[in-house]
Order: structure tokens, then sequence, then C-alpha cells
């Protein structure tokens, strides 16, 4: 069985994808940037715009019937890796206990300069009752 979830964007039909995906037990979360109704929030501060994208994955998450606890997979992107520590404090602040396998790399830009970080998550449903 496999579900879809969407978050509204007009980007999602235009460009032919998906918030998040399930497939049996498996999440796959699209790269998530601090976008609110078609706006970027906080520019010019990694942590908050970190912070809000982990929000955005947790909801994504959470419609497909997992939790920022089942999550075993990060990848972030960052326009200046000198943003490392701001953006990891966030992602620490969310997954400390969890510990997912994560990788952190510097891209050339997002599709809105102002946006800092873009972040993807892959969760594995483990619990019974999801």
């Amino acid at each position: 069985m496999r579900q879809n979830v969407g978050s509204g964007s007009p980007w999602e039909s235009e460009v032919g994808y998906s918030r998040a995906v399930r497939v049996g037990d498996v999440v796959h979360v699209a790269g998530t940037t601090a976008v609110r109704d078609g706006v970027a929030q906080a520019p010019g501060d990694p942590y908050r715009q970190a912070r809000l994208a982990l929000e955005i994955i947790g909801s994504a998450l959470a419609e497909c019937g997992a939790a920022l606890t089942d999550v075993v997979r990060t990848r972030i992107y960052v326009t200046d890796i000198a943003h490392w520590e701001q953006v990891g404090r966030a992602h620490g602040e969310v997954f400390g206990d969890v510990r997912p396998a994560s990788t952190m790399v510097q891209v050339a830009a997002l599709i809105d300069p102002d946006l800092l970080v873009e972040i993807e998550a892959e969760a594995v449903v483990t619990r019974r009752g999801r």
C-alpha cells in the first residue's frame, strides 16, 4: 500500500512530488525548507529555519502515521557550511535521543536565496497500532 501526503504547495503538482510517501512501514519525507504559505521564513537565521523544517517534517510524518522518533536517516543541505553548528544544534534538539544516521553537506544554492537549509528524512514505523 502506498500513501502520498501533500503539503498543498503549488510546486508539488508542477514538479510532480509529494511532501511524504509511505510504503509499508517506511516513510520518505522530501527535502523540506522553512517555507510557510509560499514565503521563506526566518531569512538569515539557519537555526530557526532548521527548526521550522523539522516541525514541517514532523507534521508530514504524523500524517503518515509515523513520528520523529521513527526517523532513521536525515540528510541536511546547507548553503554555507559555516552554519553547521546552528543547524546541528536544531537537529540535535529534535533527534538527540533518536540519533538517526545523518549527513550534512554544503550546496551551491536552494530554490530561494532566503533559504539556508533543507532537510530530508526517512522513517521506519516499528510500533504496533500505527
